[in-house]
C-alpha cells in the first residue's frame, strides 16, 4: 500500500525535531529535559580554584603564622556575604569575582565588594579568563570596566587575573603553550595601561607548566597568587621565587576559599597602595 505525501512529511518533521533537541541537549552548560546537570557547567559559574581538588588533591591545612594576613576569594557561588562574620573571625582582606571573558558580570559583586569594604577590609576583584572566547585586551577591558578597576586609596588591591582549568572543554583552551603566554600578557600589558598597575596572575603550578611551558617570564613584574590545598605551599611556578597570596583551602568556615597574604597587615596596605 502507498504511503501518502503527508505522513511522509509529518515523519521528516518529527525526525527533525528530534534532532535539534539532542543537540540541544549536548550543548555545553545546557540541562537535560528531565532536570538532570549538564555534563559542563554553564557559561559564568567559574570561579577560583574551581579545578585545584580534581587536578592536585587536596591536603592538610597550613599551621598559623603572626607573619600571614587572612583573607577569602568569594563569587556568584557565596551570594550575598556575611562580612561582619567573617571580619570577627580575622578575615582582613577580600576578592571578589567581578567578570568571566566578556560575557558575565556577578550579580552579587556590588554586595561583595562593597561589603568587605564597609566592615574594614582591604578588597580587590578578579576576572576568570577564557582566552579561547576573546583576546586578553579585550577581557581586559571588560574587567576594567565592570568591577576591577584599581585606585591608589589603600583600600583596594590590584585587579586578578583567574587563569586556570577551563571548565567548559580543553584544560589549556585549546591553546599552545606559546599561544598561551601571548594571551596573558595581552591581558596584562592591556590592565597595566588602563589602570597603572600591574594584575596579579593566580594560577596553580600544575596548570602553569602544563599550559604555558612552565613559563618564568611574568615573575618580575607580576605578583603570585598561587592555589594549592595542602600543609605546604609546594613548588611554584618558574621565575617567582616567592609568593604574594596562596588559597590554601575551599572548605574554610563561612566562605569555603580561603586564602593568605604572605606578609603582615600593613604590608597588605602598602601592597594596595601600590
Amino acid at each position: 500500500m502507498p504511503v501518502h505525501r503527508s505522513r511522509l512529511t509529518r515523519v521528516s518533521a518529527l525526525s527533525a525535531a528530534g534532532a535539534v533537541l539532542l543537540a540541544l541537549l549536548t550543548l555545553p552548560g545546557t540541562a537535560a529535559a528531565d532536570g538532570s546537570s549538564p555534563t559542563l557547567p554553564p557559561r559564568g559559574s567559574a570561579h577560583m580554584g574551581m579545578g585545584v581538588v580534581a587536578h592536585d588533591g587536596q591536603g592538610g591545612l597550613p599551621t598559623a603564622r603572626s607573619t600571614q594576613t587572612e583573607g577569602v576569594d568569594v563569587s556568584s557561588h557565596q551570594g550575598n556575604v556575611a562580612w561582619p562574620t567573617l571580619w570577627n573571625s580575622g578575615v582582613r582582606w577580600a576578592y571578589a569575582k567581578a567578570t568571566e571573558g566578556t560575557y558575565y558580570t556577578n550579580p552579587y559583586h556590588s554586595q561583595q565588594y562593597g561589603g568587605s569594604y564597609d566592615v574594614g577590609m582591604i578588597r580587590g576583584a578578579y576576572h576568570f579568563g577564557t582566552p579561547d572566547t576573546a583576546s586578553g585586551a579585550a577581557q581586559a577591558d571588560y574587567f576594567v570596566d565592570r568591577g576591577g578597576a584599581w585606585s591608589a586609596d589603600g583600600r583596594t588591591l590590584p585587579g586578578v587575573l583567574d587563569i586556570e582549568w577551563n571548565p567548559y572543554g580543553d584544560d589549556c583552551y585549546g591553546k599552545s603553550p606559546s599561544s598561551m603566554v601571548s594571551w596573558i600578557r595581552d591581558f596584562l600589558d592591556q590592565y597595566r595601561a588602563r589602570t597603572g598597575r600591574d594584575a596579579v596572575i593566580y594560577t596553580a603550578t600544575s596548570w602553569w607548566k602544563q599550559c604555558t611551558g612552565n613559563y618564568s617570564g611574568f615573575a618580575s613584574t607580576t605578583p603570585l597568587w598561587v592555589a594549592r590545598y595542602a600543609s605546604t605551599v609546594g613548588e611554584l611556578p618558574a621565575g617567582w621565587s616567592t609568593y604574594t597570596m596562596w588559597q590554601y583551602t575551599s572548605t574554610g568556615p563561612t566562605v569555603g576559599d580561603h586564602d593568605r597574604f604572605n606578609g603582615t597587615l600593613d604590608r597588605l596596605a602598602a601592597f594596595a597602595a601600590g
